[in-house]
């Protein structure tokens, strides 16, 4: 447990046994596809991801090949109750989500993680470009995955600022700020250390609704770590496989500072069902008595509690 790996995460894959993770979060190469320049309107050019191990595919087939391989190993690692997320923009996510259903995934939602500080449009020739995709699926339609829905309605207060004390389901469009300032790593020379390094606050929230305390998160393009990160921070265990030793390095720097949260959000409290006991019970505990009398929807229901076995409502 809590463990990153350097290597390839088709190889390091094939070494896990068969369903031994709870959560996998996925990263994967979006192979952005960009020709030509990109500038921001005032001129200056947009980088956009050019990483190398964005840019190795030299086909469709070849991008939709890689994937099926690595879904389909993320499959079988993925516990029958676990529950998997993917991230991708809309060069890739259309072709993940296909793949993911051929193999038999099933789908719980589509989130939009709208981005509060997208980079500006491109000279005006397109819309803003201000949204990601994730994919949230089971291994199956009979998986019991973990849902922590009162959980979530507590983060979704966090966010949008409602009342004290009021309480709102987490819908499907997240509006969560891209990594900037101290949280974005660099390296040595001050540059940005990763294109796509994806924000604490996103993965903060994945594993806090879709894993229970002590679970094992598995995340196969680990990048700069944040999803051990925020595993750590949460209470859950972590495998992080990454190829590139940089990131790791960096990654790694990060890790040690992280310090577990003993809140509820973390120890999933919201969700933690009260103990089920007999009417019986609650008799001789005192919470009722003989021959009280019960209204539901304005309808009277009497109950002879000296006749336990027989009443009915």
């Amino acid at each position: 447990m809590d463990k990153v790996i350097n290597g390839d995460c088709l190889i390091e894959l094939s070494q896990f046994a068969d369903e031994s993770v709870d959560l996998i979060f996925a990263d994967p190469p979006y192979w952005m596809r960009v020709e030509g320049v990109l500038k921001r309107p005032e001129g200056t050019d947009f980088q956009g991801c050019n990483d190398d191990w964005d840019n190795v595919f030299q086909s469709n087939e070849e991008y939709k090949h890689f994937t099926k391989q690595w879904l389909t190993e993320c499959r079988r690692v993925l516990k029958k109750d676990g529950s998997i997320w993917v991230i991708g923009g809309m060069q890739c996510i259309y072709s993940i989500g296909a793949i993911m259903q051929d193999l038999g995934f099933w789908f719980i939602n589509d989130v939009v993680w709208q981005k509060s500080n997208p980079t500006p449009n491109f000279l005006g020739t397109r819309l803003n470009n201000s949204h990601e995709t994730l994919i949230w699926a089971t291994k199956s339609a009979k998986s019991k995955y973990t849902f922590n829905y009162k959980t979530a309605k507590e983060l979704n207060i966090d966010v949008v600022g409602y009342e004290k004390g009021e309480r709102r389901q987490l819908g499907s469009i997240w509006k969560l700020p891209v990594c900037s300032g101290n949280e974005r790593l660099k390296n040595i020379n001050g540059e940005k250390l990763h294109s796509t390094q994806k924000p604490e606050q996103l993965l903060y929230r994945v594993i806090a609704i879709s894993s229970k305390p002590g679970d094992i998160v598995l995340d196969p393009f680990g990048g700069t770590l944040t999803t051990a990160a925020m595993s750590k921070k949460l209470g859950r265990n972590y495998i992080m496989i990454e190829q590139n030793r940089e990131y790791i390095q960096y990654g790694l720097e990060r890790l040690e500072k992280i310090i577990y949260e003993d809140t509820k959000i973390a120890k999933a409290e919201y969700d933690i069902k009260p103990k089920k006991v007999s009417f019986q019970e609650m008799i001789q505990l005192g919470y009722f008595y003989e021959h009280e009398n019960f209204y539901l929807k304005n309808t009277l229901f009497l109950h002879n509690y000296l006749k336990m076995e027989n009443y009915h409502i």
